[in-house]
């Protein structure tokens, strides 16, 4: 009987509460949402398994050298949260790589207006980030964590949490993801709201044709000139551009590939089951974490905003006008964002074409998020 009481005392439903049910039935239905609705599933299927693990009792899976008595004691993704993020945070960086050898330049080298919109797209950021501040409830470190939400890029703002804040970086990181999953929600009541009807039915031209040349020169340049203004934003442009190279040289299809392809699925993976075993109960169940999601919807919904506004300023002194719906594809989900701005497009007039011109914004948002994250921590004090 003793050992029957002695065994039942160690299995995990002894020591489960209430506040862990509930983080493992938000993790079941991210998992849910991944699987059914296909939200972001390369993102939110691995996170909702990560918060099921972190949340179930007595595991130690997420347990981390540096809170426990040794590394016997450390857990799986604990070690790797450890040395991948809070430590070494090279799991980012990966994923950029493995980003740069997908994305294509040409809508950016095509139209370079399309840079501006992405620029105008990170207002966002620096709302969330002075609307932090000004709750009295978190550091400037946290408060330039929580604003990066702002460009709805995931691995920039892991890599940002990690690097200046990382006692919030699963709030953040999740926060982050489930917006960007949540694009098709947000976006298009915005988009509708600050657009006219005329406005969405402008057709745009077809770009011009751009050559091999000129796609050979943007990643080293654009690399060499970012780095320079903003050193600090190194481990993230240096990747992208990185990888972007591969793509189109031409002359390393292995290495495009393998960055393309293993590389990212494996930091992917990863990454996010790490990013939701941060999830758990004393980081989840406090204010600051309402405080952080209010904010990071406001600093999405601006930067969205801004994008827009910024297309219809320009249209003021454009001979050919843009349609400002690819304004909102300034936030950095790629490539969600450039295929909602074609769709809203689209319902207004089935003739216009938006997703390769949206995309040049998008790609713009990532570079531009990359370089306000270097920004933050060049001037942030806790930045390392």
């Amino acid at each position: 009987m003793n050992d029957l009481q002695d065994f039942w005392s160690s299995t995990g439903f002894t020591s489960i509460d209430w506040q862990d049910g509930v983080l493992i039935l938000i993790g079941v239905i991210f998992i849910y949402l991944a699987i059914t609705k296909e939200w972001e599933p390369l993102e939110l299927l691995p996170i909702g398994l990560g918060i099921v693990i972190a949340n179930l009792p007595l595991t130690g899976m997420a347990q981390s050298p540096a809170n426990s008595s040794g590394y016997q004691e450390a857990g799986l993704f604990g070690i790797v949260f450890h040395y991948g993020l809070a430590f070494w945070n090279i799991l980012p960086p990966i994923i950029f790589i493995g980003i740069g050898a997908l994305t294509d330049f040409t809508p950016i080298i095509a139209n370079p207006k399309t840079l501006v919109l992405g620029a105008a797209a990170q207002v966002g950021i620096f709302v969330a980030f002075w609307g932090a501040l000004a709750t009295g409830l978190f550091t400037v470190a946290e408060s330039a964590a929580i604003g990066i939400i702002g460009g709805a890029d995931g691995p920039t703002t892991i890599f940002l949490s990690a690097k200046v804040a990382p006692e919030i970086l699963g709030i953040t990181a999740v926060i982050a993801y489930s917006y960007m999953a949540s694009v098709a929600f947000i976006q298009p009541p915005l988009m509708k709201l600050l657009t006219t009807e005329k406005e969405r039915q402008i057709e745009m031209r077809h770009s011009r044709e751009v050559s091999r040349v000129e796609k050979l020169l943007l990643p080293p340049i654009a690399m060499i000139l970012i780095i320079l203004v903003v050193p600090r934003s190194a481990p993230l442009i240096s990747m992208f551009m990185i990888g972007n190279l591969f793509r189109e040289s031409g002359v390393v299809p292995r290495l495009s590939d393998a960055a393309s392809n293993e590389l990212l699925n494996v930091a992917t993976i990863f990454l996010m089951i790490t990013v939701g075993t941060q999830l758990v109960a004393d980081t989840v169940f406090k204010t600051d974490t309402l405080v952080i999601l209010g904010l990071g919807l406001a600093a999405f919904s601006v930067g969205t905003a801004s994008g827009l506004l910024f297309a219809k300023l320009m249209n003021l002194f454009l001979k050919t006008k843009i349609n400002p719906l690819i304004g909102s594809a300034g936030v950095s989900a790629v490539p969600m964002a450039a295929r909602i701005s074609h769709q809203v497009g689209q319902e207004a007039n089935p003739k216009t074409y938006l997703i390769s011109h949206a995309m040049g914004p998008n790609v713009a948002g990532v570079i531009g998020s990359a370089v306000v994250a270097g920004v933050f921590i060049a001037l942030v004090p806790s930045a390392g």
